[in-house]
């Protein structure tokens, strides 16, 4: 018994570490790939130019950019708390707000941000939230950002003239397009027509099994989980649009509140500088550079990110300014929230080891 112990301990131990070194390393890829990115826009974009401005950091400035950072993680934890609500489940504002943190941490240090949705469905299951509707919430509200952005995105690529001379639209403009329908048809699929995907999910489990890429006994438990749980999230769904009108009213007014916020930020840093700044023109091109990111397999889209925004932004701010308003505009949207994620993810995973010890 005692050994039974020993071993089952060992295992968590080994378990609990293999998460942390996946994320350490990926971690790493993301400083290491941020620091190329912006090295990459001091070199062809700002002129290896770069000054700190004191007027970023005066009374003013800082208690706006601490208001709309206010506002921008608030709206972030009401969306999927609303959604939630709209499924029939409620979420403490201490634990949803725990989660919009560790959400912020796991995508930006994984690939495609494919980690944050698993760790949201982890989490909320802990706080008593079955996985099909915790899947079911996590995919909505992915999908009302989605909406909203790739609904936007052909509207500034069209009339923004700050977008006319950008070579990377220019290469890529039918590219854009393809992906545009390709990510909206995937999610109207999974959204209306999720019995379309248990066919060739089934199929994919069952040439994993003919490959000998996986047991008999685990292929039918996949076979099982997939289509249960498929049926779950096509259920959820429905419920979601079946819910109190005022949740999933609320759900669709804060996700437009936090993308909102998320787009501001630039506007704003730009507007401390000193510079005469077209409101609509930032929101624009943060919104493109916003849909580009979303295809970057970069963790984070750590690179590609501010080189993007480099190439955008280079033509209305001076070069002393672009690498500055580029490290504040990631500093307060992306790392504040990851470094506050890591740390709550951190006690979490103590308190998850300790419950199940």
């Amino acid at each position: 018994m005692t050994h039974q112990t020993s071993f089952d301990q060992t295992a968590t131990d080994k378990s609990s570490r293999t998460p942390w070194r996946r994320l350490t390393l990926f971690g790493l890829l993301f400083i290491g790939l941020t620091g190329a990115g912006l090295y990459a826009v001091y070199d062809q974009f700002a002129d290896k130019s770069i000054a700190f401005d004191a007027r970023l950091i005066d009374p003013v400035s800082l208690a706006s950019l601490l208001a709309l950072l206010t506002i921008y993680f608030v709206s972030d934890g009401l969306r999927l708390y609303f959604t939630l609500k709209a499924l029939g489940h409620t979420l403490g504002f201490k634990a949803l707000f725990r989660l919009v943190f560790i959400n912020l941490f796991v995508s930006n240090v994984t690939p495609m941000a494919t980690g944050g949705g698993v760790a949201q469905i982890w989490y909320l299951q802990r706080h008593g939230v079955p996985i099909g509707r915790a899947s079911a919430a996590t995919t909505i509200r992915t999908v009302l950002a989605v909406a909203f952005i790739f609904s936007l995105t052909p509207v500034f690529l069209l009339t923004l003239q700050a977008l006319d001379n950008q070579p990377i639209l220019n290469d890529l403009s039918v590219a854009l397009a393809v992906l545009i329908m390709a990510y909206l048809g995937f999610f109207a699929v999974v959204l209306f027509r999720t019995h379309w995907l248990i066919g060739p999910l089934s199929r994919l489990l069952h040439g994993m099994r003919k490959l000998h890429l996986v047991g008999e006994r685990r292929h039918n438990r996949w076979q099982y989980k997939a289509r249960r749980e498929m049926l779950r999230f096509s259920h959820s769904f429905s419920v979601y649009l079946h819910g109190p009108r005022r949740s999933v009213l609320l759900s669709i007014f804060f996700t437009a509140c936090f993308l909102l916020s998320l787009f501001s930020f630039p506007a704003l840093l730009i507007y401390s500088l000193g510079y005469d700044v077209n409101y609509l023109t930032t929101i624009g091109l943060l919104v493109v550079t916003t849909f580009i990111m979303y295809f970057s397999p970069t963790p984070g889209a750590s690179g590609i990110s501010e080189g993007v925004f480099g190439s955008f932004f280079r033509d209305i701010l001076t070069g002393n300014h672009l690498i500055l308003v580029i490290v504040a505009w990631r500093l307060l949207t992306i790392y504040i929230g990851m470094a506050v994620g890591l740390v709550i993810l951190q006690r979490e995973l103590a308190r998850s080891r300790k419950d199940t010890q």
